[in-house]
């Protein structure tokens, strides 16, 4: 173990003796009587504290102990004083200075020794707070990988269908998904979710989800067969955790789209027409609490079906942009951003991404923020 170096500096050289012998032998002490010493000291052998005394010749204490933290910001310093004028004027400049603590001269050797003691405790400490924030933000950064790489490319063009997808994630590790697929017969499948809360926990239900939409492919990814494996994967979760859906089915022929809303936000079916279909909730969101809810045919979820039409669109999303919108007097601002961008895609979504960007708090949103547009060919 690295033994911790103090850096004392005194132009008396009594004092130094003194603070030599109640410190040395547990310390690893560099002494000096001159201010300019004491910064070629504190750059050769970078003490974790500093004992200064207040009244130099050169450069007085506060003067001394800014520049030491100029360098070393982590720097902890105990002012020492033997004049008696000025008191609390001293302690207030010791204070703003960011001291670790004001000590008068003469000083009793068991209150300086309990002093640096206790100063080298909260360093420790301090030092392990720091580590272990380290390590949160490396497994983060290892939690936001893994969810993006559950992520498609954000933007594809399958049979029928040209889709361009964003999640801007939130400053927090939240649970947003959206993905798509191609059955046997080369239809479309879509899906986008939002597992509530943040932290580990929801990244991890994240995969789950995505798990149970790609196990549904030998089901033809039917809305009602993706519902009902997500609901099967969260049941072993707490009931804290619940999850909100679209799984949704883009047919050839006839020229159809089906869908199951389990508690999401509605998606928008619209053209440049002027038709407008919102695809409204078709039942419960999924959660181990109501996993016994289920309907007399046994089944929680009704299937949603609207017929489209080539140049129709669908845009999907999750409650990060419904909830950003919805803060604002403007409620038809979701509307206004599609009336503007009819043909639908990228340029819509990165609209509808600005919008909210531009009246948000924080340029880093409260919450995901996940769109998926689909255009039919």
């Amino acid at each position: 173990m690295t033994p911790t170096r103090i850096l004392v500096v005194d132009d008396e050289a009594g004092m130094r003796r003194a603070v030599e012998r109640v410190l040395g032998s547990r310390y690893q002490v560099a002494v000096t009587g001159s201010s300019r010493e004491a910064l070629e000291l504190a750059s050769r052998t970078s003490p974790h504290l500093a004992i200064l005394d207040i009244r130099m010749p050169e450069l007085d204490g506060f003067e001394l102990m800014a520049r030491l933290k100029q360098r070393q910001p982590d720097l902890d310093v105990i002012l020492m004083t033997g004049s008696v004028d000025d008191q609390d004027e001293k302690l207030v400049r010791a204070i703003r200075g960011a001291a670790f603590y004001f000590i008068q001269k003469p000083f009793d050797r068991d209150v300086l020794r309990t002093l640096v003691e206790r100063c080298i405790e909260l360093r420790t400490r301090r030092d392990d707070n720091r580590r272990h924030v380290q390590r949160l933000e490396r497994e983060l950064a290892e939690a936001r990988t893994f969810q993006q790489s559950l992520l498609p490319p954000t933007d594809a063009t399958l049979p029928g269908v040209r889709i361009s997808c964003r999640l801007v994630p939130s400053s927090e590790l939240g649970g947003d998904l959206y993905d798509y697929a191609c059955d046997r017969l080369g239809q479309t499948a879509l899906l986008i979710a939002d597992v509530a809360g943040h932290g580990a926990s929801a990244a991890m239900l994240t995969g789950v989800v995505k798990a149970a939409f790609r196990a549904s492919e030998p089901d033809g990814y039917e809305p009602m067969a993706v519902t009902d494996r997500v609901r099967a994967g969260v049941s072993s979760f707490g009931f804290e955790r619940f999850v909100t859906l679209i799984a949704a089915k883009v047919s050839l022929e006839p020229q159809q789209l089906t869908y199951v809303n389990a508690g999401h936000p509605a998606g928008l079916l619209w053209n440049a027409a002027g038709r407008r279909q919102w695809l409204s909730s078709t039942g419960p969101l999924l959660s181990p609490a109501l996993a016994s809810v289920t309907k007399p045919c046994g089944v929680a979820w009704e299937l949603g079906v609207l017929p489209y039409e080539r140049g129709d669109h669908l845009l999907l999303y999750t409650d990060g942009l419904s909830e950003a919108l919805a803060r604002h007097p403007e409620d038809t601002r979701l509307l206004a951003v599609v009336a503007r961008h009819q043909d639908g895609g990228a340029r819509l979504v990165e609209s509808l991404l600005a919008e909210v960007s531009r009246h948000g708090p924080t340029s880093t949103p409260e919450d995901d923020l996940t769109l998926l547009s689909a255009a039919f060919l």
